[in-house]
């Protein structure tokens, strides 16, 4: 019987929006297990910040400015990754617009942030997804993660153009999957729950804090490294056979309110 493994020792692996937040916890993590993370960050000096982090704890990391809602700054993103390594094997599609988002009923949002968030949350993550397809199938295969939303099920009020730009993400995911399966790409979606970082958030509040967590299966307050294991697994080849998926962190009952 062929050994199976869950080492991403090595693995080359793209993470938008990683300058912060979660997104700096996921690429942390990735260093710790031996890959190499690519903190693809539109805020160039919040990606350096954390690739020097990765270094001087002894790991291995590229910082790349990235807008990546422009395909320009993508496809400098991918060959400039492809010069130093030579293969993408895994793209985490976590930048997205949230916590500066101010909770407020749908029919008071702007529609310029309705759209910008659209272009950050869905459309950045089709370019991205997109640039890096290329490449993964010239190598025989890789993995692809995008990060939804806990929201999505539950329907959140207050943040309706988030919570539909992360239920976009689910079906775009499952399409991908099924576009990308024969090339031994896969592609599957996490849903993180209500996670604290270093980064404020600005529709947050004691109540709702406290609300998240009697709905949740697990009562405790959800921290970034809660997610590690779920995506080191999924950029592993322990999930090779594993697509079309979306993860939840914590089962949590549907609000009716």
């Amino acid at each position: 019987m062929a050994e199976v493994s869950s080492s991403v020792e090595g693995r080359v692996v793209v993470i938008t929006g990683a300058g912060q937040g979660i997104g700096r916890t996921y690429a942390k993590h990735f260093a710790a297990n031996g890959a190499v993370p690519v903190i693809a960050e539109l805020e160039g000096e919040n990606g350096e910040a954390v690739a020097a982090e990765i270094r001087a704890d002894g790991g291995d990391a590229l910082a790349i400015r990235t807008d990546v809602t422009d395909p320009d700054s993508v496809r400098a993103m991918v060959d400039a990754v492809l010069e130093r390594h030579g293969r993408i094997d895994c793209l985490i599609n976590n930048a997205a617009i949230f916590v500066k988002l101010g909770r407020q009923p749908f029919w008071e949002i702007d529609l310029a942030e309705w759209r910008a968030v659209m272009d950050v949350n869905i459309t950045g993550c089709f370019i991205c997804a997109a640039a890096v397809a290329g490449p993964m199938r010239a190598a025989g295969g890789g993995r692809i993660i995008n990060i939804s939303s806990s929201t999505v099920p539950l329907g959140i009020p207050g943040f309706t153009h988030y919570v539909t730009s992360k239920s976009a993400l689910i079906g775009m995911t499952r399409c991908m999957a099924r576009e990308l399966g024969d090339a031994n790409i896969t592609v599957n979606a996490v849903l993180p729950g209500m996670i604290e970082t270093e980064v404020e958030n600005a529709g947050r509040t004691d109540q709702s804090r406290a609300a998240v967590i009697g709905h949740q299966s697990l009562k405790r307050q959800q921290e970034p490294e809660d997610m590690a294991g779920t995506l080191l697994y999924l950029a592993s080849p322990a999930s090779g056979f594993m697509t079309g998926s979306r993860f939840a962190s914590t089962a949590a009952r549907r609000s009716s309110r």
